[in-house]
């Protein structure tokens, strides 16, 4: 474990968190001397560290105090539940029923509710050098969600430097679930001093969903002759800010949407590559869409510095169902309903190239 990433364990666990326990901090490692490190608090991806040069890159945003991750309101690597992103209203209706949410947004209920998974303490079921297995256990109504749900992650590091999201739930009631991670990424180094704007990124996407001035969806609609057509590789600030669509979310923070014949399998669906070309990350997924979030209001956010973070110092790749889609039953390929019975079964992959 290199020096760093020691302080980082010993930061964390320093204070208590607000159920007068300390955080389990575990870090993963392979041959090529990578290194990712997870906290059991919000099932959290804190660091990533490539060995790059004669330095070790570290490539996540994150937070290096208890209290900084309380602090922090822009779920820094965190896993996200029950539902990703944005319901309207927060409200739906499932089998004639009504339910209302956590409205942690006078217009929405975002990333599960104002007491999301982000929040909770989470078992480690068990670790290795190469994996870790987090589990939660979600009761009926939590943030007036229906039914028991039980949800567990495994992070695994592969020596191939992978670094692999399993998500897996059930539920014993009809209920929408949307698992995600909110990594946000800087290939250049977090302490670079480099804007997220500056990566080249590839998304292999035909489709984005449109939203109005509080982020809520509107319509599908094509990439072409807009500057959400990443297809073919361009630097991320080539097109920032061209589209109405995107001047009324100060920046990019929109779902890409994914050929629905390649429904449920692992798919190759983005590339970014760092302004200096010295990293990679391909991002693999068998969710039918991916959230970018170009980190616009980021500015304030903790760090692991004494200075917070600054509007667009990370991007977020946020697989995932589709925004408010328990309330448009139309959109078919992004059914998010899991039912008493069903398997959730969903991986994303991180590949780095270095």
């Amino acid at each position: 474990m290199n020096q760093e990433t020691q302080a980082l364990h010993e930061s964390m666990t320093a204070d208590l968190y607000l159920d007068g326990q300390s955080a389990k901090i575990i870090t993963l490692s392979n041959d090529s001397g990578m290194s990712a490190t997870f906290m059991d608090i919000g099932a959290t991806w804190l660091s990533c560290t490539l060995p790059i040069g004669d330095e070790q890159r570290e490539v996540l945003l994150g937070v290096n105090t208890i209290e900084k991750f309380q602090q922090q309101e822009g779920y820094l690597g965190a896993t996200i539940g029950r539902y990703a992103n944005r319901i309207a209203d927060a409200k739906f209706e499932l089998n004639g029923q009504a339910y209302s949410l956590s409205k942690n947004h006078e217009k929405y209920c975002i990333h599960g509710g104002a007491d999301g998974f982000d929040k909770r303490r989470w078992a480690v079921l068990n670790h290795t050098q190469h994996q870790v297995v987090f589990e939660l256990e979600s009761e009926d109504n939590d943030q007036g969600f229906p039914g028991n749900m039980t949800t567990k992650i495994t992070f695994t590091l592969s020596e191939d430097n992978q670094v692999s999201i399993d998500y897996q739930a059930h539920v014993d009631k009809a209920c929408p679930v949307n698992l995600t991670n909110h990594a946000y990424f800087n290939l250049q180094g977090v302490k670079s001093g480099i804007s997220c704007l500056e990566h080249t990124l590839t998304v292999f996407a035909e489709q984005f969903l449109a939203s109005d001035e509080n982020a809520l969806p509107t319509q599908i609609k094509s990439v072409e002759h807009t500057g959400f057509d990443f297809r073919i590789a361009k630097k991320i600030s080539q097109d920032f800010l061209m589209d109405d669509e995107q001047k009324l979310a100060a920046g990019y923070d929109h779902s890409f949407i994914f050929d629905p014949k390649d429904a449920s399998e692992l798919k190759h669906v983005a590339t970014v590559v760092s302004p200096d070309e010295q990293v990679t990350m391909q991002v693999l997924t068998t969710k039918p869409a991916m959230q970018l979030y170009t980190g616009n209001y980021l500015a304030g956010c903790p760090s692991r510095e004494d200075k917070p973070y600054e509007r667009f110092d990370g991007l977020a790749l946020e697989t995932q169902f589709l925004p408010d889609a328990p309330n448009h039953p139309e959109w078919t390929f992004s059914d998010s309903i899991l039912q008493p019975g069903q398997q959730y079964l969903q991986t994303t992959v991180y590949h780095f190239h270095f």
